[in-house]
């Protein structure tokens, strides 16, 4: 009988010292209740609780990583698109993630997908695809500050993926096709205009100066002589080589 009376003290004994000593990581805080109501935030350390009086619940203050589930959305010009997020939040108030929510990280992954609906709705497929930053900031705004009220910190929200159906898929690929042969033909006319507006210049420059005029035919009938194995035949008119002649004859004078 004595034995089974010191195993039944032993047995008190460490039930008492298990709710009396807590020892808590520097990561880690201790929410404690004395007889059901709040009463303190402890640690990180050893904390000593009356047993059965007081009550502690731990909260992880570290950076948490939460997976936003893939949502249908619907964007503004009525594109059907698949997408999901990454958010990464911290506890900052212990006292507020307890009290004041029954599941912090259940009510966050929530918030979270009904905001990443709400936001990417407001927006067109194509600020989807080219303002992702502007929308990660937009739904971090918006999540860090309705957040608040349960202690949590919102640090970055980043959109992983928006996912298309085939057929939307082979319509933006046809629109980047024309937009590609759109600025092929814009700049083909241009060079079309640089080139006719250097001609007009050069024209204008050989109108004033017979003699380069002159000189540019013959050169011009010498390459294209050269590149031929058959016999070309010309015809010359004499007011062609008239000043080169003109030329020639006032050399003689001289």
């Amino acid at each position: 009988m004595p034995y089974t009376l010191i195993g039944i003290v032993a047995v008190l004994v460490v039930i008492i010292l298990f709710n009396t000593i807590k020892i808590l990581q520097e990561y880690e805080r201790g929410v404690v209740f004395f007889l059901g109501r709040f009463q303190t935030v402890k640690g990180p350390g050893l904390i000593l609780l009356f047993p059965f009086v007081q009550k502690m619940t731990k909260v992880d203050l570290r950076v948490i990583v939460m997976d936003v589930p893939t949502q249908d959305v619907i964007s503004r010009d009525n594109v059907s698109v698949k997408v999901n997020a990454v958010i990464y939040f911290r506890i900052v108030d212990p006292e507020k993630a307890i009290i004041q929510v029954a599941n912090v990280f259940e009510a966050t992954s929530q918030l979270s997908q009904t905001t990443l609906r709400s936001v990417l709705g407001q927006h067109e497929l194509d600020d989807m695809l080219s303002e992702r930053d502007k929308l990660n900031s937009d739904i971090q705004a918006i999540l860090d500050n309705r957040t608040d009220n349960w202690g949590i910190k919102v640090a970055n929200v980043e959109i992983k993926h928006v996912d298309l159906d085939e057929s939307m898929i082979r319509a933006i690929a046809q629109q980047a096709e024309a937009e590609r042969a759109r600025r092929a033909k814009v700049i083909a006319a241009e060079g079309e205009q640089q080139a006719a507006t250097k001609l007009a210049e050069a024209a204008k420059i050989l109108e004033g100066q017979k003699q380069a005029l002159q000189l540019r035919y013959l050169q011009t009938m010498k390459e294209v002589a050269g590149d031929r194995t058959n016999t070309i035949i010309f015809p010359l008119p004499l007011d062609l080589i008239k000043p080169l002649l003109d030329m020639s004859d006032s050399n003689r004078k001289d």
